[in-house]
This record gives C-alpha cells, sequence and structure tokens, in this order.
C-alpha cells in the first residue's frame, strides 16, 4: 500500500527550467518540447525567483507593459508562489486556488526538488480502493476503534460498527476524512456504552 500523504508524494520530480537570460523563443520551445505550460525561473544558485508561464507569454503578445520583455526575467511573475514538499495535498490545493495556479514548484531549503500540478493532486481521489481501504484501517487502528468496520466504494468510506469511547463517532470521521483520496464518509457507528 502506498501511504499518500504530501506533496512529495504526488509531485513530478524532473523539472524543465530556465534561467533569467533565457530568451522568449527559447521559452516557448521549450514549453512545446516538453509539453508544459509553465517554467521554474532560477537564479545562478539554483533557487526559484520567478515563474514563467504560458499567459506570460501572452501578454507579450497582447502588445502591453510586456511588450519589451524578452527575457524569462521581464516575463516571469515574481515572487514565485512555491510550496515545500512535506506540505499537505490540502495546502497545495489552497495555494492553488489562492493564486488561480496551475502548478506550483516545489522548494525544499530554497532548492527545486519538483514541480506539483493541479492533476497531480487530483490523482489521490484515483488510488486503488485497496489502498484507501488499508490506510482507514490504519487510522482505526491507531485510534483503537477495533470494534469498527469499514468498506470503500467510489472514494466513499463506509463506517459501521460500535466507536470507541476515547473517539466519538464525529472525532472518527473526521480522522478519515483526512485521508487523502476519502471522497465522503458514510457513519453507521453506534456510540459506545458508559461502562456501568
Amino acid at each position: 500500500m502506498k501511504r499518500v500523504r504530501s506533496v512529495a508524494d504526488v509531485m513530478t520530480h524532473a523539472v524543465i527550467t530556465v534561467d533569467g537570460d533565457t530568451p522568449f523563443r527559447r521559452i516557448a520551445e521549450t514549453m512545446e518540447q516538453w509539453h508544459v505550460s509553465a517554467l521554474p525561473v532560477l537564479s545562478e544558485e539554483g533557487r526559484v525567483v520567478g515563474v514563467v508561464s504560458e499567459a506570460d507569454l501572452l501578454l507579450k503578445a497582447e502588445g502591453g507593459d510586456e511588450a519589451r520583455a524578452v527575457r524569462a526575467r521581464e516575463l516571469m511573475t515574481r515572487p514565485a508562489v512555491t510550496v515545500a514538499s512535506g506540505a499537505s495535498i490540502a495546502e497545495a490545493a489552497r495555494l492553488m486556488a489562492r493564486g488561480h495556479l496551475k502548478r506550483l514548484p516545489v522548494v525544499d531549503d530554497g532548492r527545486l526538488v519538483g514541480m506539483v500540478s493541479r492533476g497531480d493532486l487530483l490523482k489521490v481521489w484515483l488510488r486503488p480502493e485497496e489502498d484507501l481501504a488499508a490506510e482507514v484501517r490504519l487510522v482505526l487502528v491507531s485510534a483503537d476503534a477495533l470494534d469498527v468496520r469499514a468498506g470503500v466504494v467510489d472514494g466513499t468510506v463506509v463506517l459501521s460498527g460500535t466507536a470507541p469511547p476515547a473517539y466519538p463517532a464525529d472525532v472518527l470521521v473526521r480522522l478519515i476524512r483526512a485521508v487523502p483520496g476519502v471522497v465522503d464518509v458514510d457513519s453507521r457507528l453506534t456510540a459506545a456504552r458508559p461502562d456501568a
């Protein structure tokens, strides 16, 4: 079972980059060659200083203030919005949604280690149901919910049985919803009877 916990689990490790001196045409050719719509721009030290995207290139084509921009450093969007490889899938999704971004450079200790796209994040919901069920069982075991049964159908986890006193049904549901790839939780749990 492959556990999916962070951006590192879904990101692309091989990333095509450009430097600040890369000319417009070379940027466009690189995007075409590698079938990507954005490229991180790296400093001489290898740090991400910006991102140049198809949208940035198209602004130049419109003839606005960017019409004189001919190199990556003039075309790029800066500062680059980045995410750490250890960030959660949800955190990366929030950053993308807030910035209306399609992809994020993944950076650790200031160095580029990968790229994550919306498509990469969506793959979480395509995990095999056996993997999802196994990870849900691990959560239940760690919560000492040994009387709880879990099944997965189309990404929805169906919980039945008796919730342990230390983890009421609503808490178990929240824990299960946090498992990457869980679409919904159908709780049919009953509360444990207090000891007499």
